[in-house]
């Protein structure tokens, strides 16, 4: 199981910024100047780009304290 926690922290870490990555070029590709509908505008890109960065960076955090196995220092005690 320990094993199991390490390796999803990795996954856990990469995710973080291949997500922030896919909602940057998302927005790119979306947004016309020309289009009518919501999706072609930036300020809707904007503030879900800018809410979803924090919790990518939480999710990298995260990863990387399970795989430096930081859980067993506290399942010790």
């Amino acid at each position: 199981m320990n094993q199991l926690k390490k390796y999803l922290g990795l996954i856990w870490m990469l995710l973080g910024p291949v997500a922030i990555a896919i909602l940057v070029w998302g927005a790119a590709t979306n947004i016309d100047v020309a289009g009518k509908s919501d999706i072609n505008k930036p300020l809707p890109w904007i503030i879900i780009i800018a809410i979803f960065t924090p919790i990518a960076i939480g999710l990298t955090i995260f990863g990387w304290y399970a795989w430096k196995e930081e859980y067993k220092r506290y399942a010790d005690e």
